[in-house]
């Protein structure tokens, strides 16, 4: 069974990892740790300056996964133009339903964070937890969307920006 689950991620694919983002896998190595022989997935992610080292055996259980789909990636920018929903929980209990959906590494749940907590300029200003959850959801959303189509998230920063835009209200004249 393992064999199977092994085969799913290559060296040199970017993947998702939940708690990271989007990272590329640079090799696959052997370690000995506390006597055993463990088969690794060496995960570089390049913006963070950071590599982590994930157990074959374990990668699908602690939800590592390959790039989204572009269908994928097209019911995300669906999301972000929908009317944001923000609950009337306390902030505190928001904060943490946040933070869960970005470190979930679901793009649709990144999607619908950084739907309902972007501002337009004629909105009231987001505090500092706020727009630290904001930034880290768009940056998650951002990098698969340019992993996805090859790199550039440059481009993807625009793209993803012009779909929050169009959802604007038209500010009256």
């Amino acid at each position: 069974m393992s064999k199977s689950k092994k085969l799913d991620f290559r060296p040199n694919e970017f993947v998702v990892y939940p708690a990271h983002g989007v990272g590329q896998i640079i090799s696959v190595e052997e370690q000995e740790v506390a006597g055993f022989a463990l088969e690794l997935f060496v995960i570089t992610f390049e913006k963070d300056k950071m590599t982590l080292r994930v157990p074959t055996n374990k990668a699908i259980e602690v939800g590592m996964r390959s790039l989204s789909s572009p269908d994928v990636i097209a019911h995300a920018m669906k999301t972000l133009k929908g009317k944001a929903k923000v609950k009337r929980a306390m902030w505190s209990r928001r904060a943490q339903e946040y933070e869960q959906k970005i470190n979930s590494g679901d793009l649709i749940a990144i999607a619908e964070v950084v739907r309902d907590l972007h501002r337009t300029d004629d909105q009231r200003e987001q505090s500092y937890s706020e727009r630290q959850l904001y930034e880290a959801a768009l940056e998650r959303l951002t990098r698969e969307v340019a992993a996805v189509a090859g790199g550039d998230e440059i481009l993807a920063a625009k793209q993803v920006g012009d779909v929050l835009a169009s959802r604007a209200p038209a500010a009256a004249a």
